[in-house]
């Protein structure tokens, strides 16, 4: 199969997509971008929603439409837009075809190492005049804090049946399965006092706390389930018995029941452990207040599925084995599936996200281009 990528104006995308800041609700750079880029690409239809209101991002979602020549159903591919920290200021250093940053930030390869695909993927089959199926593009914002933008998405504005989340390291690798997971917020009540004048009369909320962690199952429960604490933040100072401690964490696994069940049972230690804490006739019973939030929902997809026999056609055609894997995180992609719209996702070849010391290959880039392409005019 023949396909006319031209390797020097993706490279040339992606290095102006990682130079373009865009951490979490800072977004409106790149959604001015795309909009200029597939305007000019001449899109049938382009929509940013009202989702801004919501995530406090200073964009909406984007989504772009292109209609298709083809009587083959119509698909979504989608791409968030936003980047971790530190991501302003974002220098991109090429290597032959090795892409990093300058050393100071992060890349930027999730998620631009999905979104260059795709611009060129439409910019060859507009140069082209491709035949190909309706492509609908969905670009998110404020991903990577909690998965916002898709939260606050309406799939009913799609058409397609089903899509690909282009999000995820590796190469020639798809995600078809992903854990549902709980966010937890814990708040431990003490009483405070003098640390150096009356300790009998305060109960250290870190204390109480302490003693309920040691209780804990964290890490990894099962082959299907983890835990985890985060974030602790409490006190005043040194001589101040801490009246209150903030704990953050999560519960995950790809088993419903067993994330509720995981998940009552950190809720039933730190109340009993408040509830049976020793305390003198000069302090007050400790206690606890729990908020628990469904994060996302698991995805479970399979080979029956029409979302990945259609990504393995594509592999087949391109003569490439298609890993078919199951992953431990969330993405836009739960949200999606959540929503009765079956999305696949497909590894966009970033590395080392999340540290200044990310890096992508171009080829990986072209590999991504080529299935999407196969995909697009199947």
């Amino acid at each position: 199969m023949n396909i006319a990528i031209e390797r020097e104006r993706l490279a040339r995308t992606f290095t102006e997509l990682c130079e373009i800041s865009s951490p979490s609700r800072e977004e409106k750079g790149v959604a001015d971008y795309l909009k200029k880029v597939f305007t000019d690409l001449g899109a049938d239809a382009m929509y940013e929603d009202a989702s801004a209101a919501e995530t406090g991002a200073d964009s909406g979602n984007l989504i772009i439409r292109f209609d298709g020549t083809s009587k083959a159903e119509p698909v979504f591919f989608a791409c968030h837009m936003d980047t971790v920290n530190p991501g302003r200021g974002v220098e991109v250093v090429r290597v032959g075809d090795t892409f990093s940053s300058k050393g100071e930030t992060i890349l930027g390869g999730d998620d631009k190492s999905g979104i260059a695909p795709l611009i060129e993927l439409i910019t060859i089959l507009k140069k082209n005049h491709e035949n190909h199926r309706t492509l609908e593009l969905v670009f998110t914002t404020c991903e990577e804090v909690g998965l916002l933008g898709a939260k606050h998405f309406d799939t009913k504005l799609l058409s397609s049946g089903f899509g690909y989340a282009l999000d995820s390291n590796g190469i020639d690798k798809v995600i078809v399965g992903a854990p549902a997971a709980n966010r937890l917020r814990i708040d431990v009540y003490g009483t405070a006092a003098h640390a150096g004048m009356n300790p009998e009369a305060g109960v250290s909320a870190f204390l109480v706390a302490a003693q309920a962690i040691t209780k804990l199952n964290l890490g990894r429960l099962d082959e299907e389930s983890t835990a985890n604490i985060g974030i602790m933040e409490g006190g005043i100072a040194t001589n101040i018995i801490p009246e209150h401690l903030m704990i953050r964490g999560e519960v995950r696994s790809h088993s419903t029941k067993k994330l509720a069940a995981y998940t009552e049972e950190i809720r039933n230690i730190f109340i009993e452990t408040a509830a049976n804490w020793p305390v003198s006739d000069k302090a007050k019973q400790p206690r606890v207040e729990l908020k628990i939030e469904s994060d996302y929902p698991a995805m479970k997809l399979s080979e029956k599925d029409t979302v990945v026999k259609t990504v393995l056609t594509a592999g087949q055609k391109l003569d490439r084995k298609i890993a078919l894997v199951t992953a431990g995180g969330g993405s836009d992609a739960n949200i999606y599936n959540g929503n009765g719209l079956p999305t696949a996702i497909i590894a966009t070849g970033m590395d080392k996200v999340h540290t200044t010391d990310e890096c992508l290959e171009l080829n990986d880039m072209v590999s991504l281009t080529e299935l999407l392409y196969t995909i697009a005019t199947e």
